[in-house]
């Protein structure tokens, strides 16, 4: 058996969690859906053939439809016009490959010309999350599947200093109340955001000496006490390039490995490139990691 093969099968267990109520499972139908995050596609490293080999695989997985957790393109925070919209034009011809519904998540690495060396004017007319707005739509919203209601959340937010930091802004904590507020208790939520609201993250490396919070969501714990009287079966979560789950009070937060790997310079913290397959059944919620054969051409140049 090949390592790749075994990491496939193994880099992240499979794990089971209960919506809790019969009334629930006799609700919710039964799907899959591909959670794919951290593309981060560009021209260099062959980041456009990983991207195509890593969709090409997942088309051939039967799915609902995709939920894209961001950081889609390398970089548009630094990269200028011209860049940013051929970075753009790269991912979207290239999702297609799909062949599924994808839903869209924000990630730091998707916010138009934010750092200073970009040389884009804060005055530019698709400067910060403006470009994706247009090409993707909403940085936040929900939707409902089969018996399920599913949230994506906006966690970059641009600071006046031209950097960013992990948070829910005011407008989208009052808008996520009423979203729930609309929400039948009985239903199973599942959320998607690309920084991750609860992680274990920041105990494996180095501490950040940044000014901002960019390893987690820094105020999550006002979303957290949304859920109170919500059932949310599993948080989806990126950025980090590496499997992990971590259960609060009943929840998994999983943060999910990259199509990108360790940023196309082969694997991160054990967790190669890939993707991750989620299974909805009888009420319950699984999730698998599959990867898809990359190899980097710079392994060690990270």
């Amino acid at each position: 058996m090949q390592r790749r093969q075994f990491l496939s099968w193994t880099a992240m267990a499979t794990a089971s969690y209960a919506t809790a109520g019969l009334g629930v499972a006799e609700r919710a139908a039964d799907f899959d859906f591909i959670f794919i995050t951290d593309t981060h596609i560009e021209r260099e490293l062959n980041a456009a053939v990983g991207c195509a080999m890593c969709f090409k695989k997942a088309r051939s997985i039967p799915a609902d439809f995709v939920i894209q957790g961001g950081d889609h393109t390398f970089d548009l925070a630094a990269a200028d016009r011209s860049r940013a919209m051929a970075l753009f034009d790269l991912y979207t011809e290239t999702e297609q490959k799909l062949g599924l519904k994808v839903y869209h998540t924000l990630g730091n690495h998707d916010v138009f010309g934010i750092v200073p060396q970009s040389g884009v004017a804060t005055s530019d007319p698709l400067y910060a999350k403006k470009l994706y707005q247009d090409r993707l739509g909403a940085t936040y919203y929900s939707f409902d599947h089969k018996g399920y209601h599913f949230i994506v959340l906006d966690s970059i937010q641009p600071t006046a200093d031209r950097s960013w930091e992990a948070a829910i802004d005011v407008r989208q904590l009052e808008w996520l109340k009423k979203d729930l507020a609309g929400v039948p208790a009985r239903v199973p939520v599942i959320l998607a955001v690309h920084v991750p609201l609860v992680t274990g993250a920041t105990s494996y490396g180095p501490p950040y000496a940044g000014k901002y919070n960019q390893h987690s969501v820094d105020n999550a714990y006002e979303v957290l006490a949304l859920f109170s009287s919500h059932r949310v079966i599993a948080v989806l979560q990126g950025h980090w390039h590496m499997n992990e789950v971590v259960t609060f009070r009943g929840t998994p937060y999983v943060t999910c490995g990259a199509v990108s790997g360790n940023w196309w310079h082969g694997t991160r913290w054990g967790t190669p490139e890939g993707f991750t397959v989620v299974s909805l059944r009888n009420g319950r919620i699984t999730w698998r990691y599959e990867t898809y054969g990359f190899q980097s051409v710079d392994p060690n140049n990270k």
